[in-house]
């Protein structure tokens, strides 16, 4: 038994044996990679550039889409590293590392998509208070908060499990896995379970609340009011919904397949499904903004056109 700490490496055993296939599906993730970093930096850039989207949806789309380039660098060069690595091991600091940037990853998106939510409540439900509400201060504040909420919630679960004893580390998967590692410890993991239960009760609860009152809101008023009030909620809303049930629907598979036992899966399945929510999200949320809101779509088109 040794501390975490001095553990020298954790082993992956959930890649398979591809031979020289390996090359093939390395170049196939790093595409994606790329895509992925492509799409969400020019989304940026032209909200960046562009002074008439410097307003409070599409800074907090920013700040969204920012956090998809972080999750992607948590996950995408450990991943490609792995692929063409015949031993599939990566160092106890590394795992950690992984660990920390994936999990505040997806606290951050859930956060982020809260207070979207939140923001289009105010633009439909409160239109004439609405730049009273939501000042640029406002804007800089909740997305302080929302970053340094989730670093330092999860900074504390990190923590929590460099103290811990190890009796092993072998990790069935992909990529390091906080649930794992736990898993591996010989000593008394009761703190850990508490304060593990307490922040997934926190995850869920601190955005579900604001984003169930916005949309009972939002409904509200969409069934009192005319078709053209409908029809601008359904068209800012419908990017945000679609996104937060990607996302929730990948990490819910993700919990069940750290949860229960999965081997009755096929494998190539269980091994998509692991990482659906942290390689089709940061896609999805450039693309679903990209197409569907139209003043994006426009200012991005005249971005590519300025740089060619």
């Amino acid at each position: 038994m040794v501390n975490s700490s001095q553990f020298p490496y954790f082993i992956l055993t959930a890649y398979l044996d591809m031979g020289y296939l390996k090359y093939f599906y390395f170049v196939i993730v790093l595409l994606l990679y790329i895509m992925i970093v492509f799409a969400n930096a020019l989304l940026i850039v032209t909200i960046c550039m562009q002074r008439s989207l410097h307003e409070p949806m599409y800074v907090f789309l920013c700040s969204l889409l920012v956090n998809e380039l972080y999750g992607s660098a948590g996950l995408f060069p450990f991943l490609l590293l792995q692929i063409t690595s015949d031993t599939h091991t990566m160092s106890t600091s590394m795992c950690f590392l992984q660990i920390y940037c994936l999990y505040t990853y997806v606290h951050v998106e859930f956060c982020n998509l809260a207070v979207m939510s939140y923001d289009r409540y105010l633009a439909i439900c409160c239109p004439l208070h609405y730049k009273a509400r939501m000042t640029s201060n406002k804007v800089a504040l909740l997305i302080a908060v929302i970053w340094l909420y989730s670093f330092i919630k999860f900074l504390i679960t990190l923590c929590l499990n460099l103290r811990l004893t190890l009796c092993g580390n072998v990790i069935g998967r992909l990529f390091c896995h906080n649930y794992h590692v736990v898993k591996l410890a010989c000593s008394d993991t009761t703190v850990n379970n508490i304060y593990g239960l307490f922040g997934t009760v926190l995850t869920v609860l601190v955005p579900l609340i604001p984003i169930l009152f916005s949309y009972t809101k939002i409904l509200r008023v969409c069934l009192f009011s005319s078709k053209e009030t409908r029809q601008k909620a359904i068209s800012t809303c419908t990017p945000h919904l679609a996104s937060l049930i990607n996302f929730t629907f990948g990490c819910c598979f993700e919990i069940l397949q750290s949860r229960f036992n999965m081997t009755s899966v096929p494998r190539m399945l269980r091994i998509f499904v692991s990482l659906y929510f942290l390689t089709i999200q940061p896609l999805f949320n450039p693309v679903i903004y990209g197409l569907r809101l139209s003043t994006i779509r426009k200012m991005c088109r005249n971005v590519l056109v300025c740089k060619k």
